[in-house]
């Protein structure tokens, strides 16, 4: 039995984080229930009560781990996405709160019943577990050029029961030659290669090739848009998570490539997150 109780082991870990985290007793409590494997409502009904040894040497090597930079979420190798528990680790992206922008916008298209959705780079599957969990009757399609990613968005499916899901690996649209959907999604890599960014918080430890693209940030966003034309059905749409700074470029491209009805929306914060267009009918 070690000497720290929950309690000191809550404060002690909140001060090592307090210089480097805008949430550090949020960390340090999601670090120790990761430990101990309780409700948090344990927190508070047992602060006095001592870890145990090994309780406290593994607190000590994931605070360790946090001081150092890395994300909770491959920490605790979970994270939790609409609702769903997802599985991650550093093949791909952890997925943030933001994107539920674009899967909230995504659900309130009025689709066929048995839609059909196309979810390209889907990582941990989160996008693609999010709408099918709340559509059952979609039939979703999910495709990651990773092996590893889609190693990990097919076990998040098989834990989570999510039947109407299928995971592919594919270099984009290329393992759906000759399939069209009615709704296109995707979060794919946005960032610019030289975004300083990339040296800061979590996405330091997140594959360079799930952030970064070439032209400015551009570079499969304009891939996407132009080869969704021969993948969407008539009246299908395509929706795109990017930079807050990427809106109209996007709005420009998708007009260019004789989109209609196109749109941005804002996320929680009011940044331009997600933009959306029609394929003519």
């Amino acid at each position: 039995m070690s000497s720290f109780t929950v309690a000191q082991a809550i404060a002690w870990a909140s001060s090592e984080f307090s210089a480097t985290s805008d949430s550090a007793k949020l960390d340090a409590e999601v670090l120790l229930l990761h430990i101990l494997s309780k409700p948090r409502s344990y927190l508070f009904a047992w602060p006095d009560a001592h870890l145990l040894d090994e309780q406290y040497t593994q607190f000590i090597t994931c605070v360790s781990r946090r001081v150092n930079g890395e994300p909770i979420a491959h920490i605790i190798k979970e994270r939790e996405f609409w609702s769903l528990s997802l599985e991650v680790n550093n093949c791909t992206l952890i997925p943030r709160p933001d994107t539920e922008t674009l899967v909230e916008y995504a659900l309130s298209i009025e689709l066929e019943e048995t839609a059909s959705v196309l979810d390209l780079g889907t990582g941990t599957g989160a996008i693609a577990l999010a709408l099918a969990s709340e559509m059952p009757n979609w039939q979703v399609t999910a495709l990651d050029f990773s092996v590893d990613a889609v190693a990990l968005a097919q076990r998040n499916q098989e834990k989570l029961a999510i039947n109407n899901v299928t995971v592919k690996q594919s270099d984009w649209y290329q393992s759906v030659a000759g399939q069209c959907f009615d709704l296109i999604v995707s979060n794919p890599p946005y960032i610019e290669e030289d975004d300083e960014h990339l040296l800061q918080g979590d996405v330091r430890f997140e594959p360079l090739s799930a952030l970064v693209a070439s032209d400015e940030g551009m570079s499969d966003i304009k891939h996407i848009i132009d080869k969704g034309r021969a993948h969407l059905k008539p009246g299908g749409y395509l929706l795109i998570e990017h930079g807050y700074q990427q809106a109209i470029k996007l709005q420009q491209y998708f007009a260019q490539m004789a989109y209609t009805n196109i749109l941005t929306i804002q996320d929680m914060s009011g940044c331009d997150r997600v933009t959306l267009a029609m394929w003519p009918e």
